[in-house]
């Protein structure tokens, strides 16, 4: 053992003084084409393998195939760094929405199937499935004049038989949850499925795959097009009764009646989504951000995982897995008055147009509101909310803001919880734009993500958000994503390296001329000597 230790002292000062001689010097070292004669004697007297197919001769056919198939195997390394690039619909990244008209959602284009038809769907952050209106018999009018608002284009409704990229999910595909309920395994996979947030709302059919068709941004590329594979519902809903089926092309519930008429795409963690689809195809790291902006307007990315100064919370899982985006709030604010009330769950769901918390939290926090808020409260029977004020537009009323505190000092704000209706009898009405549940848990809904770039960081099991104005260039590689007119430091999307590296400070050109070797050679060799001195005291002992 003493022997031993005699060594490999001597191996690690023989080392350090190898590392000290060879400061300032060059090295060199010569290069061996993998398929070389040299190469091939190198390999032949250590492995004695001379194999034909392993060294063809040079410049013959095999050369030259094994040649390629090296510049492939480079070429679909290169396309993981796909994963860097950031993805929206190729109808642009931007969030549409049309208030009550379209029951308070927030919308976006998105182009799908061969030749290429567009839907205006609901961003829903709260389910999983996209799913459109298919081969309608009974759906909801697809006019944008019957929901008084103005598009550019019809509404649409999906035919795979017109889509020549369109094709049946089979019942034993992994992604059929109701295989079990087929007679034969290569029959349509049927779905549905029920949005607990809407009454009675049901969306049901069979599920297709076909093709998104996106855009990309990446690291100082160009934007380029390009079409992706996604599992879509064919909205095709299935009433049972008396033990049998019928089986009718119409929409039910709130759908029919006008919330996402044209279709919802399910922004939700499961393996179905488009996120989780993208990201298993190596397109995308598998997040995504949502931002609504104060002018009714916003923007959708995928791939976005945010900066590194965006505050952030984990993801709880219900009964062991992560079924949806539930958070945990420990505590909560008004103004600067801070309840004492325990915490609660809540879902992150932008598919939830308003904001709810359980009826115990509700009640509190609502009183406190009330206490702080400086202005008339009155009854408003129209209103959907329980605590509206009248205020002169003269009059300056102070509207305390709501703070939900999350794990690790991370506070989440919101500076104007209300929502302002101008010129009621002569005033402006605002209502607190907050409702109770019955439920165990709170719903965060899209009206306090306004003014937030909302990450859903579904790979790193948790939620991120700093403050935006949501602004972006569509038409260009640059997606810029702009802080509040009031903060002075520019936010624009960082790139990949700068999510995962620290910033460093640079050094000017003129000063980095002047740096001698011998400091170089000086912070080399500290490191180095810190690392062996341990070594040393290890082996002495």
């Amino acid at each position: 053992m003493e022997c031993d230790r005699v060594v490999v002292l001597v191996v690690v000062v023989l080392l350090c003084f190898q590392f000290e001689a060879s400061i300032g010097l060059t090295f060199s070292s010569k290069l061996i084409h993998r398929f070389s004669d040299e190469a091939k004697s190198l390999s032949i007297s250590r492995k004695g393998n001379a194999s034909g197919d392993l060294w063809p001769k040079r410049y013959s056919f095999k050369y030259f195939q094994l040649l390629l198939g090296n510049d492939l195997k480079r070429q679909r390394m290169k396309l993981g760094s796909q994963k860097n690039q950031l993805l929206f619909p190729s109808q642009g990244s931007q969030a549409l929405f049309f208030g009550n008209e379209l029951d308070w959602l927030h919308y976006t284009w998105i182009d799908i199937g061969t030749p290429n038809v567009s839907f205006l769907v609901a961003l829903d952050a709260g389910s999983d499935l996209l799913w459109v209106p298919c081969d309608c018999i009974q759906c909801a009018p697809l006019s944008a004049s019957y929901y008084n608002i103005s598009l550019d284009r019809a509404l649409s409704e999906y035919s795979p038989s017109l889509s020549s990229t369109s094709r049946h999910l089979s019942c034993d595909h992994q992604l059929c949850e109701w295989g079990s309920n087929c007679k034969n395994p290569k029959d349509p996979c049927p779905y549905i499925f029920n949005y607990d947030d809407f009454e009675n709302t049901t969306s049901a059919g069979i599920l297709v795959e076909d093709k998104l068709h996106l855009a990309s941004v990446g690291d100082h590329t160009a934007r380029k097009m390009f079409q992706a594979s996604v599992v879509l519902g064919c909205c095709v809903v299935l009433i049972f009764y008396s033990g049998s089926s019928w089986c009718g092309r119409k929409q039910g519930g709130s759908f029919f009646d006008g919330a996402a008429p044209d279709g919802v795409m399910g922004l939700g963690p499961g393996d179905i989504s488009v996120p989780s689809l993208l990201a298993k195809a190596g397109l995308i790291q598998n997040c995504f951000s949502l931002c609504f902006d104060e002018n009714d307007s916003g923007r959708i990315l995928f791939g976005d995982r945010g900066h590194a100064s965006q505050q952030s919370t984990p993801f709880l899982p219900i009964q062991g897995t992560y079924v949806a985006y539930f958070v945990g709030v420990e505590s909560y604010c008004v103004g600067n008055s801070c309840l004492k009330r325990s915490g609660f769950k809540a879902l992150v769901d932008s598919g939830s147009s308003f904001t709810y918390f359980p009826s115990e939290v509700y009640n509190e926090l609502v009183s406190e509101f009330d206490k702080q808020v400086n202005a008339k409260r009155i009854s408003f029977q129209e209103g959907l909310w329980d605590y509206c004020y009248n205020a002169s537009s003269q009059e300056l009323h102070n509207i305390p803001a709501i703070q939900l505190k999350f794990p690790r000092n991370q506070n989440f704000v919101v500076h104007n919880p209300t929502y302002s209706i101008p010129n009621h009898q002569g005033f402006t009405m605002f209502c607190l734009s907050l409702q109770p549940t019955d439920g165990s848990y709170g719903v965060i809904g899209q009206n306090f993500m306004i003014g937030y770039r909302m990450v859903f960081d579904i790979e790193n099991l948790k939620l991120g958000w700093s403050n935006s104005s949501c602004q972006y260039t569509s038409d260009s590689a640059d997606v810029h994503l702009a802080p509040p007119p009031d903060n002075k430091s520019p936010n624009p999307l960082p790139t990949n390296e700068q999510q995962s590296i620290p910033r460093t400070p640079s050094v000017a050109p003129a000063v980095a001329g002047r740096t001698s070797s011998e400091s170089s050679a000086a912070s080399l060799l500290i490191p180095f000597l810190h690392l062996m001195i341990p070594l040393l005291l290890l082996l002495v002992k």
